[in-house]
């Protein structure tokens, strides 16, 4: 056997790698019902986008995977919004609970407002100092 180490994945490195990690899964997950994307985006009249929601439907659970409001939008109610109709939809394709990440400089005590709940801390990551959140939240 032969082990080899990169730093570049190629898509048929990383299609092969999912085929024997989906076969193994299989036994225990049902694939039809297990996942799909869910996002929500918010654009000005000119079209520019001015924040966003995406998120990964995994079993009854919506992993949130990105929210971001620009600057300018930030205060008005608009990640709010973003993550109130990303949590709505969940709940219509049959989530009952809701998983995000986020680091100590990002934003916590807005998740903590929408009602998600410190669940683990990982001090250091990415850096020294800093610390990596995960929240949930039952639906």
């Amino acid at each position: 056997m032969q082990l080899i180490i990169t730093d570049t994945i190629t898509e048929q490195d990383q299609e092969e790698l999912l085929q024997g990690l989906r076969a193994y899964n299989g036994q225990f997950l049902d694939f039809a019902t297990v996942g799909g994307d869910i996002a929500v985006y918010a654009r000005d009249d000119s079209g520019k986008m001015r924040g966003g929601l995406i998120g990964r439907r995994v079993g009854e659970w919506l992993d949130i995977k990105y929210l971001w409001v620009c600057s300018e939008t930030r205060t008005s109610g608009l990640g709010t919004q973003l993550i109130q109709m990303a949590e709505e939809e969940a709940k219509r394709q049959g989530c009952r609970h809701s998983l995000v990440d986020t680091l100590s400089f990002q934003a916590r005590p807005f998740y903590e407002k929408q009602g998600y709940q410190l669940k683990m801390t990982l001090d250091d990551f990415p850096y020294q100092g800093m610390q990596r959140y995960y929240l949930s939240k039952a639906l």
